[in-house]
């Protein structure tokens, strides 16, 4: 067992959160949840030994493996992929070559009652016996299946790591975590950069293989399909439910009941006595009462109801000028690379008011269409916007695009229109923009904070096409879910690239399959697809191992 003991973290005089205590048992599968800025990537740091609290201590057992996947991590460039994740294993390597090492050194020694010779014995024997207990496992058959599940082809195996990208170098190094079978298995947004079949395959690895997982995420179903527990970072103060994300939402909310309902009863009961003591103070017959009645509410315990953060906000896309009943039209359209086909003869016709998904692994050609679509890249065969169509377009490289010089305010005041423009404060404080915030210059915020700024933008943009690559991977599940409610209100046509089903689900009614090489249109919800795919995504994924 591992255990969190009355930790506190200040920043600059400002408690983050204090006195926090809880435990996480074997088997443990804990959801960290909160807003962005509550704390949860600190307390994962603190567990992981990264960081230390202003007060108290995470003591765990010695022989405890953590293994921690922050959000950012590079892998070295000096190794193939495949010799990479076998790092995964150095510490069994190390001993059995520190065996060989002395085993050949005793058959060339004859001093054999000497003191060294004895205590080469000793360390082969102490060795040997860590190292015969380890179970017997063939480590590049692992290293494979690992790979494989992660997305990786067998000719990525020999690549130098320094040909991918950051998304795929931290899939690396998932692999290298799960690999090591921790204790603990601590994952900080592990599904920013992989796709739906590798999210599947990661669920079933942490549900049938791994032992205690703490992980932060904003996809929604993925933490409700792997977790048994949830702890919310609010207000300084954590909420331990032993239910999953979506379960524990229901029972907090039950609690709340309860407390106001206790809250309003104590309160009436506090009030009863107040007067009695006020009419009869001073009355010698009713003196013992009235003491009595003092007494008993300078000890009372008051009920305190916890708070609520109602920071996200509820916002709507402006009405969207009428377009062409076909705003989006591709035919026989092809793209290569060099000698690879992204995709060949692909048809795509979205009518006006269609809301679909684009969905597929990582490089079949998501992103590329749309860039075909708005015509930022060369192809064969046709391709074209419709009649009247306005697109609001959120690359994945959106942040990059904003005026480094503007201050958050003046990125949003620039776009806005009519009454909205009133309320461009409580929509940047809905976005993780608050206070001074809003006064700081595009140039000095990060990367995450330049993805909302810039999906804020979008959001008040007079368009009646929209067009979204990625649009949640730094929003947190309040902001996610104001965007997701937008979008269903929005009466244009929306085309979306995203590996968030949670976010996806109930947004689209056709889906476009990006599968080698081809563009598969299916005339179902994401829901059906999802449910299909799931089954044939894990046997696809069993037969290559």
């Amino acid at each position: 067992m591992i255990s969190v003991d009355a930790i506190g973290v200040e920043f600059g005089g400002d408690t983050l959160f204090s006195n926090v205590t809880f435990a996480i048992n074997e088997n443990d599968k804990i959801a960290l949840m909160g807003k962005n800025g509550a704390g949860k990537s600190t307390m994962m740091k603190i567990i992981a030994g990264v960081s230390k609290p202003n007060k108290g201590a995470v003591r765990k057992p010695n022989d405890a493996v953590i293994a921690y996947l922050p959000q950012h991590l590079l892998t070295e460039d000096n190794c193939s992929v495949f010799d990479e994740a076998s790092k995964a294993f150095s510490s069994i390597f190390k001993m059995r070559d520190e065996m060989e090492r002395l085993n050949k050194e005793l058959e060339t020694r004859t001093d054999y009652e000497s003191d060294a010779y004895m205590k080469i014995i000793e360390d082969v024997t102490e060795i040997g016996d860590k190292f015969y207990a380890i179970e017997d496992i063939n480590y590049d058959a692992e290293v494979e299946k690992a790979l494989i599940g992660l997305g990786f082809k067998r000719n990525d195996f020999n690549k130098p790591t320094a040909e991918f990208s950051g998304g795929w170098r931290m899939r690396i190094e998932l692999a290298k975590i799960l690999l090591q079978k921790p204790d603990l298995i601590l994952l900080d947004e592990p599904t920013n950069h992989v796709d739906i079949e590798t999210v599947i395959w990661l669920e079933d690895f942490i549900i049938n293989k791994a032992k205690a997982v703490m992980v932060i995420s904003h996809d929604k179903a993925f933490i409700d399909n792997i977790t048994n527990r949830t702890i919310e970072v609010s207000m300084g103060k954590i909420f331990d439910y032993k239910a999953t994300y979506s379960h524990y939402l229901t029972l907090r909310q039950e609690r709340r009941a309860h407390q106001v309902k206790a809250y309003d009863e104590q309160q009436k009961f506090i009030a009863d006595n107040k007067a009695f003591i006020e009419r009869f103070k001073g009355t010698f017959s009713k003196t013992n009462q009235v003491s009595s009645r003092e007494r008993m509410l300078e000890k009372l315990e008051p009920i305190v109801i916890d708070e609520v953060d109602n920071s996200a906000l509820n916002i709507k896309f402006p009405p969207a000028p009428r377009s062409g009943d076909y705003p989006v039209i591709a035919k026989d359209l092809s793209k290569s690379y060099g000698d690879k086909d992204v995709f060949k003869n692909a048809d795509l016709t979205i009518s006006r008011g269609e809301k679909v998904s684009f969905v597929g692994r990582n490089g079949e050609g998501k992103s590329t269409m749309i860039k075909a679509i708005m015509g930022e890249i060369d192809f064969d065969g046709e391709c074209k916007l419709g009649h009247n169509a306005k697109v609001g377009y959120f690359a994945q490289n959106q942040a990059s695009m904003l005026d480094t010089e503007l201050t958050v305010f003046q990125t949003v005041d620039e776009v806005a229109k009519g009454d909205i423009r009133t309320q461009i404060k409580n929509i940047l404080g809905g976005f993780m923009f608050a206070g001074d915030d809003i006064d700081k210059k595009v140039g000095v915020l990060s990367g995450g904070e330049r993805t909302r700024l810039a999906m804020v933008k979008l959001l008040l943009e007079p368009v009646n096409v929209l067009i979204l690559d990625e649009p949640t991977n730094h929003l947190d599940l309040k902001s996610k879910d104001m965007l997701k409610k937008a979008l269903l209100n929005f009466d244009g046509t929306l085309i979306l690239v995203s590996h968030d089903r949670d976010f996806l689900q109930g947004l689209s009614e056709k889906v476009f399959e990006f599968k080698d090489g081809r563009v598969i249109e299916h005339f179902e919800t994401i829901d059906d697809f999802l449910i299909r795919n799931r089954i044939e995504n894990l046997k696809e994924i069993d037969l290559k191992k």
